[in-house]
């Protein structure tokens, strides 16, 4: 983990753009999706084995997310927390939140609004291991 943001730095200076999405959700919601996919035959082969086991380790999972992101969170190359609780809702605010961080062809004409939401898509602050 200590050579993750060298690693980071140096893709960067290559003129690699990087950014660092993390889709967070809770675990009563998590829950409730791998329900849905055990009872949609449209979605049962979404389930693996690993499924149910992140579910019983959640806390422990959680601790090592929050350690990696506390050891690899660099000013130059931020974790992007997204809240994904509303899926439909997640992905169009990580577009918006890409697309504002890459510069192209006619994005100061673009007819979209570029700003990301706050409440859905924000850096990785250190806090309680509760809220994520």
């Amino acid at each position: 983990m200590k050579e993750v943001p060298e690693i980071e730095h140096a893709i960067m200076d290559d003129g690699i753009i990087l950014i660092k999405l993390w889709y967070s959700i809770t675990k009563e919601n998590q829950q409730k999706r791998f329900k849905e996919r055990m009872s949609n035959p449209l979605k049962h082969w979404k389930l693996s084995p690993v499924d149910q086991k992140a579910q019983e380790m959640w806390d422990k999972v959680t601790y090592y997310k929050e350690e990696m992101f506390s050891r690899s969170h660099t000013s130059y190359a931020p974790w992007i927390i997204v809240d994904s609780n509303d899926k439909k809702r997640a992905r169009l605010e990580s577009i918006r939140y890409v697309l504002s961080r890459i510069d192209y062809a006619g994005k100061e004409n673009a007819k979209i609004n570029l700003h990301h939401d706050p409440e859905v898509v924000e850096r990785y602050h250190r806090r309680s291991h509760d809220e994520h």
